[in-house]
């Protein structure tokens, strides 16, 4: 009886975070925030497309704050970037500072230039099975010339403007929808997450021209070949 309680409260945390509230289609810059290796950066378009990739590295040991920030500030300034997502990883609290003087900085640089302000607002993003998801086939598919450890903040960001479309992409147990959630049956589980990615995805419906083939797979009544088949006719004829 407990074991399926935990599985009801794990289904219940996976459908808040698929159906929280999307930002919409923004400019977004993604943070995967990070100590020795640096923080990755990634700045997606309105539809969710790479347009940018950077590593900086403000933290120990190399501390290039300030380096970090003028790089973060031209990236903004050259896409038009009016979000900024944070991962909720290690450093995050310290990149959360770094996006907050950023924020500053474009303001200050906006007022010399005599420009109008050009709000900027920074949100942390759960990060969970992001990784997972960077090395997945279907992120290599969709983005065959980022390097792996890039995909990360790219997902970030689209999870801010959308977390349903990306969200879907990974396998629900990936998401950290609980503690101990290894520890139920895990066909059991398996199948309670899957229904309710399938019951939000048709909660919520898809749009046939930006939707990827995760996405529209889980349409009822829409197989993965079907799915496919939707995405090539799409590429190769535009627009429906």
């Amino acid at each position: 009886e407990a074991e399926a309680v935990a599985i009801k409260v794990f289904a219940a945390n996976l459908r808040d975070l698929l159906l929280a509230a999307p930002a919409g289609p923004r400019v977004v810059m993604g943070l995967d925030p990070g100590i020795r290796t640096g923080c990755k950066v990634a700045v997606v378009d309105a539809t969710g497309k790479v347009l940018a990739t950077d590593t900086v590295y403000p933290h120990e040991p190399r501390r290039d704050w300030e380096g970090a920030l003028h790089a973060l500030a031209k990236l903004c300034a050259t896409h038009g970037v009016n979000l900024i997502a944070i991962g909720n990883g290690t450093a995050s609290r310290e990149t959360d500072k770094l996006a907050a003087d950023l924020i500053k900085l474009l303001a200050k640089m906006s007022a010399q230039a005599g420009a109008g302000t050009h709000a900027i607002e920074k949100v942390v993003v759960s990060e969970a099975g992001a990784s997972v998801y960077s090395a997945s086939e279907f992120a290599s598919q969709e983005m065959p010339d980022v390097d792996v450890s890039l995909r990360g903040p790219a997902s970030i960001a689209r999870r801010l403007q959308d977390p349903l479309a990306e969200l879907v992409k990974i396998d629900p147990k990936s998401i950290g929808v609980g503690q101990y959630q290894h520890d139920v049956n895990q066909s059991e589980m398996a199948r309670a997450l899957d229904a309710v990615v399938e019951d939000c995805v048709n909660k919520v419906g898809v749009d046939l021209n930006t939707a990827s083939q995760a996405l529209l797979a889980r349409v009822s009544g829409l197989s993965a070949s079907v799915a496919s088949s939707i995405v090539r006719w799409r590429d190769a004829n535009g627009a429906f």
